[in-house]
């Protein structure tokens, strides 16, 4: 299976010699093309900066990043809009449409960036949509949809100029309960039938529970790791609800 994500001996550093933080402090593992991976662990272990350091928001301070056979760490700083808009897809917390552009609009943006031929970018808006039943709301506008639609018109975005991975940063930080299963629900879709690669950061059990994989990080290192393999949705909830309480203090304040 191809490798998508390597992360190689990464360390994220901040401050002087005198006082360092080390958010990120010699984190190594790898993600195979069609994994659901989340990262979970304890309010300043690591993950954020991790995240931020993979979608070449942030730099390292050392080690090394690939997204398929190329070195993030290394790419030019005037490249790097370029790398993202073709290689990543992001699902925020808030969903940032533009409520200026219909749903459509919005789906295309990166495909009409990119220039793609309008044919082609429409019969792509079309078929994503379609699969993610938003086919009959494209000429509406993100305050005229519900937020359920506004979720499935996010992930079509970030599936449209097909990445080879999709970063998701506390996607469901700000729904209801109702919300966020539908949000993860969809999020699972994307994975199993368009076999998108995703790395999610969350600090819900709930959420992480839909993935194949779960890493915990603890004081910028990788605490544990489990794999979801045969176990239910339940079966693999209660095992990250375990391996919650192992990392300290109260599971409800993991974040």
């Amino acid at each position: 299976m191809n490798e998508v994500l390597k992360i190689n001996n990464v360390k994220k550093y901040y401050g002087t010699n005198t006082n360092i933080t080390k958010a990120v402090d010699g984190i190594t593992f790898s993600l195979n093309e069609g994994e659901f991976v989340a990262i979970m662990g304890a309010s300043g272990s690591g993950k954020s900066t991790l995240l931020n350091c993979i979608s070449t928001i942030d730099n390292v301070t050392s080690g090394n990043i690939f997204v398929g056979n190329r070195d993030i760490t290394i790419i030019k700083e005037d490249d790097l809009a370029d790398f993202r808009r073709k290689n990543l897809g992001f699902i925020f917390q808030d969903f940032n449409l533009l409520d200026t552009l219909t749903i459509e609009e919005n789906i295309a943006l990166s495909l009409i960036i990119n220039e793609s031929e309008w044919k082609s970018v429409d019969d792509r808006v079309n078929k994503i949509a379609t699969s993610l039943g938003i086919d009959n709301i494209l000429n509406k506008f993100p305050y005229e949809v519900s937020g359920g639609q506004k979720q499935r018109c996010a992930c079509a975005r970030a599936l449209i100029n097909k990445p080879k991975l999709i970063l998701a940063d506390e996607p469901t930080g700000s729904l209801d309960s109702k919300s966020s299963r539908m949000l993860l629900e969809t999020m699972a879709s994307m994975n199993t039938d368009f076999k998108a690669t995703i790395l999610m950061v969350t600090h819900d059990s709930f959420s992480a529970s839909f993935c194949k994989r779960v890493l915990f990080l603890k004081d910028g290192k990788i605490f544990n790791e489990i794999v979801k393999g045969e176990k239910s949705r339940k079966e693999f909830f209660n095992e990250i609800l375990d391996i919650l309480t192992l990392l300290g203090g109260d599971v409800s304040s993991v974040k």
